[in-house]
């Protein structure tokens, strides 16, 4: 009988041992699993792009404003950020911050200083109100990424055509007459100019022409030659012989002449290759003897070389009309 009792005290000991590890099990395992969840509740994974950098970063801020100041990144008034700062931040949460770049624009003689979140220059331009055409050109060009501080000429360019009327010089037709004194001249026909009308395509850089191309040419009116009859006839007076002399060139036009007064006129034939000239007379010489004439060294030049010095077998006659 004693051994059954035992029996049973030993079996309700291993009963009460069991409740109370259910009980104390129930309740304090009930209290560490809330305190961990409580935990993950205030830790989330956050997303970062930072202006195309991205990050992962456990966090325990609630809203975006907390989560910048709690990972202590530095803003400007001009950088973007989405979602908004009041936004609530939950696990996986994204957060984009564009950062914002100094840009200069120089156009249309002006000088624009902005900022601007976007990456490419083109887009960048836009933004400040300034229209492109086709044909600007713009440095760096308008695909080219923007960074910090990038200074961006835009060159006006303007191409147009343009219609232009140019003269045409007339050619002048010469005719002797042998009728008509050597002194004498006359129009037989008058000279038109012809116009010409040109086409060019040109080129503008900010209003200043850098190229002019030619696409058309065209003749409207044709020039008309002028005719002109020259007189060749020369009535000769008393032919003299002898040798011909020049002045240096320095002097100028002089022909002097012993024979025919000033004002009158010569007729000078080099003998030995048949060359003549008419020239002015307008001083008196040659002082020496054997020589009849002196000639500017122009002349002189016409009918003979000027090395020789002097010409020995020259005649002179007086020209009397």
């Amino acid at each position: 009988m004693k051994l059954k009792l035992s029996f049973l005290n030993i079996l309700l000991i291993v009963l009460v041992l069991l409740v109370s590890t259910s009980v104390f099990a129930f309740w304090g395992g009930s209290e560490s699993n809330s305190d961990i969840k409580e935990d993950e509740k205030n830790i989330n994974e956050v997303i970062l792009n930072n202006d195309g950098l991205i990050f992962r970063i456990n966090s325990e801020a609630s809203t975006v404003s907390e989560f910048i100041n709690e990972q202590g990144i530095s803003v400007s008034d001009n950088d973007s950020i989405t979602p908004s700062v009041e936004a609530k931040i939950f696990s996986g949460s994204r957060i984009i911050i564009l950062r914002a770049k100094k840009i200069t624009i120089t156009a249309d003689g002006e000088e624009i200083e902005s900022y601007t979140l976007h990456k490419i220059i083109k887009n960048a331009i836009l933004e400040n109100s300034l229209v492109l055409s086709d044909v600007d050109i713009v440095h760096p060009s308008r695909s080219s990424l923007v960074h910090d501080g990038i200074e961006i000429k835009i060159t006006r360019v303007n191409i147009e055509e343009k219609i232009v009327k140019k003269d045409i010089d007339f050619k002048i037709i010469s005719k002797e007459d042998n009728k008509l004194g050597w002194r004498d001249k006359k129009i037989e026909q008058k000279g038109e100019k012809g116009i010409r009308e040109i086409k060019y395509e040109i080129t503008y850089h900010n209003g200043k022409e850098i190229n002019r191309e030619i696409l058309e040419s065209n003749i409207i009116k044709e020039p008309i030659n002028e005719v002109v009859i020259q007189g060749t006839y020369v009535k000769l007076g008393k032919a003299h012989k002898g040798d011909a002399s020049y002045y240096a060139s320095s002097w100028g036009t002089m022909n002097a002449s012993r024979s025919i007064l000033k004002g009158g006129y010569a007729k000078v034939t080099n003998l030995d290759n048949g060359k003549s000239i008419i020239v002015k007379i307008n001083d008196y010489g040659p002082l020496s003897s054997g020589r009849i004439i002196d000639l500017a060294y122009a002349s002189f030049a016409k009918i003979g070389d000027p090395g020789q010095g002097i010409l020995h077998n020259v005649k002179v006659e007086e020209v009397l009309n």
